[in-house]
């Protein structure tokens, strides 16, 4: 287990970022990452080779501890994110302040502590983004703007760092406790087979994390079908 490739995966107390750690686990050694500690260990014990990784990524004291720790990262997944909904009228400052400070300067603080572990290992560094970072729609400003900027951030790294390879998926509307908050916000009726499954995101996590040296899966884009 030792000789396997290093992952860290944020936001993997639930949805697509516990689904990522467990595609990852049988390939990688784990570290979970979330503010949760019981959830994480309870995750932990179910994969072998995983471990906790509890961590508040707003929290810029802690978070510089946490990883001063890594000599080498083989693969670092951003999967930690909230979604803060409104049109530009009834949104607050605080609903835009909350988007970014997680789902953007989360990101980049991680992964500009990161880089030399990353750089040490020729890394891959993951930006689950969402199909709010390629088109805003009405009532999503908030939220979309934060995924349009981490999409710069990602394009980017991606330009700056010649020895890492940066990938942005796009995931449509995901089968999650995010979602199901959404719908009920927008007054509509839950229906988990409208939306893309946590597992099928995660899929292509792995998809661009194991492709052959010579390739850079630069951007991955899923839609859900809606099959009822």
């Amino acid at each position: 287990m030792a000789d396997l490739p290093l992952a860290l995966v944020t936001g993997a107390t639930r949805g697509i970022g516990a689904a990522t750690a467990r595609a990852l686990a049988p390939t990688h050694r784990v570290l979970l990452g979330g503010r949760d500690a019981d959830a994480l260990g309870e995750l932990a014990g179910t994969l072998p080779g995983a471990k906790p990784w509890p961590v508040d990524l707003t929290d810029a004291e802690t978070l510089e501890a946490a990883t001063a720790e890594f000599g080498e990262l083989d693969v670092l997944v951003h999967s930690a994110g909230v979604a803060r909904l409104g049109t530009v009228e009834t949104a607050t400052d605080a609903d835009w302040r909350a988007n970014f400070e997680v789902n953007v300067l989360g990101v980049v603080t991680l992964t500009r502590q990161l880089l030399p572990a990353l750089r040490a290992a020729k890394g891959h560094v993951v930006v689950i983004n969402s199909g709010a970072g390629q088109n805003a729609r009405p009532g999503w400003g908030p939220y979309a703007a934060s995924k349009f900027a981490v999409r710069a951030f990602a394009d980017a790294l991606r330009e700056e760092e010649a020895t890492l390879r940066v990938t942005s998926i796009y995931p449509g509307r995901t089968d999650t406790e995010m979602q199901q908050a959404i719908v009920a916000d927008e007054g509509g009726e839950y229906e988990p087979a409208r939306f893309l499954r946590p597992e099928s995101v995660a899929a292509a996590v792995l998809s661009a994390v194991t492709a052959t040296g010579d390739a850079h899966p630069t951007e991955v884009t899923l839609r859900p079908r809606g099959l009822v």
